[in-house]
C-alpha cells in the first residue's frame, strides 16, 4: 500500500477494542493512532489524540461492550475528533450493544438502539461500520452510511471445513429463522427451529424443536450469546431427540454470568464466535474465536477507496 494512501486516514481505537484494532492495523500496513484516556478517582475519564488528525479520515475502533463506559468512551472519541477538525469520522463497532431494544414490544420502555444511533449522530460521526446487528432495521436509525457486515463470511468456511456428513442447520429461535435459512441455503442443508417460550428476559419457560435432528450434526447459529441459557437447553434437547452432535456458531461472545460454566456443562461440543468482544479461551475451552480483523481491514480499506464492499458477502 502506498504511503500517501496510508496518510490519508488514521485509525485509533477505544480500550474495549484494542487488541482488535491493532490486528485491523497489522492487516492493513498502518500504525495504531496515538490516543489516551485519562480515568478520574469517581469514574469520569477524558480523551486526548497525541497526534495530528486535522483534515483526515479518522476510523474509530470500539466495541460497545461493557455498554454504557464504552459507549461514553466512544462519544468523548468522536468529540475530541470533529473538535480537531478531522474531515470524516468513521465510528467502527464490530458489536453494536443495545440492539436488543429495537422496538417498543410493550407500553412504556424505551427504544434504546435508535437513542443510541441518535447520540451517535449528534456526537458527529459520519459513517458506521458494524457486524451483525440484532436486527437489520437498525441501519434505518442512522441518518449516516451504515456498511453492515456479516459474520458468515467467516462461518460458512469454517463449517465447510468440519466435513459433517450429516450437517442440520438450527436456529435457537423464530426470530433467527432468517439467519439459519441463508446458512441452510449456502450450505445445501436441512434447517431446524427451536420454538421457545421465555418467563421474561434470559428465562426460558419452555422449548420445542421443529424439524428432524435425528443423526444429524447440528450446527446452531444467533447473533449474540449473553448468558448462553437458550443456546445450552437447544443443545441438550437435540442431543435428547437423537442429534449426533451439536455445535454452535455466535456473532458476538457476550458470555456474561455463567455463560462459560453452562456451555461446559452442556451437550455442546464446540462454540465458535469472533473476537467483536475479547474473550479469554481459558475461561471455556470449548470456545473457538475466528478473528475478524482481516474482513473489517479490507472494508476500512474499500471505503477509504471508494470501492464497493458486496464482494464480502457470501449469502
Amino acid at each position: 500500500m502506498s504511503s500517501s494512501f496510508n496518510n490519508e486516514f488514521k485509525i485509533f481505537a477505544g480500550s474495549g477494542s484494542r487488541d482488535l484494532a491493532e490486528k485491523i492495523c497489522q492487516q492493513i500496513g498502518a500504525p495504531l493512532g496515538n490516543m489516551i484516556i485519562q480515568r478520574f478517582s469517581d469514574g469520569e475519564f477524558a480523551v486526548s489524540y497525541e497526534e495530528s488528525i486535522r483534515g483526515q479520515y479518522i476510523y474509530l475502533v470500539q466495541s460497545t461492550f461493557p455498554n454504557s463506559d464504552n459507549l461514553m468512551e466512544l462519544l468523548l472519541m468522536i468529540d475530541a475528533a470533529k473538535r480537531a477538525s478531522a474531515y470524516k469520522i468513521i465510528a467502527v463497532i464490530p458489536y453494536f450493544g443495545w440492539a436488543r431494544q429495537d422496538r417498543k414490544d410493550k407500553p412504556r420502555v424505551s427504544i434504546a438502539a435508535k437513542l443510541i444511533a441518535d447520540m451517535l449522530g449528534v456526537a458527529g460521526i459520519d459513517r458506521l461500520i458494524t457486524m451483525d446487528l440484532h436486527a437489520d432495521q437498525i441501519q434505518g436509525f442512522f441518518n449516516v452510511p451504515v456498511d453492515h457486515l456479516y459474520a458468515s463470511t467467516l462461518f460458512a468456511p469454517y463449517i465447510k471445513s468440519l466435513k459433517l456428513k450429516n450437517l442440520a442447520i438450527a436456529s435457537p429461535d423464530v426470530g433467527g429463522s432468517k439467519r439459519a435459512g441463508s446458512y441452510a441455503k449456502h450450505l445445501g442443508a436441512p434447517m431446524v427451529i427451536c420454538y421457545k417460550a421465555r418467563e421474561k428476559a434470559n428465562v426460558i419457560r419452555e422449548m420445542r424443536i421443529i424439524g428432524e435432528v435425528e443423526g444429524k450434526d447440528v450446527i446452531i447459529t444467533d447473533d449474540m450469546v449473553d448468558t448462553a441459557g437458550t443456546l445450552c437447553k437447544a443443545a441438550d434437547l437435540m442431543m435428547e431427540n437423537g442429534a449426533n452432535s451439536v455445535r454452535a456458531i455466535v456473532s458476538h461472545g457476550i458470555m456474561s454470568g455463567s455463560a462459560s460454566e453452562r456451555i461446559m456443562n452442556s451437550a455442546l461440543s464446540e462454540i465458535a464466535f469472533t473476537d467483536s468482544i475479547p474473550f479469554d479461551t481459558s475461561r471455556c475451552p470449548k470456545v473457538k474465536i475466528l478473528s475478524i480483523a482481516d474482513m473489517f481491514a479490507d472494508t476500512i480499506q474499500r471505503v477509504q477507496s471508494h470501492k464497493s464492499i458486496s464482494e464480502q458477502y457470501l449469502m
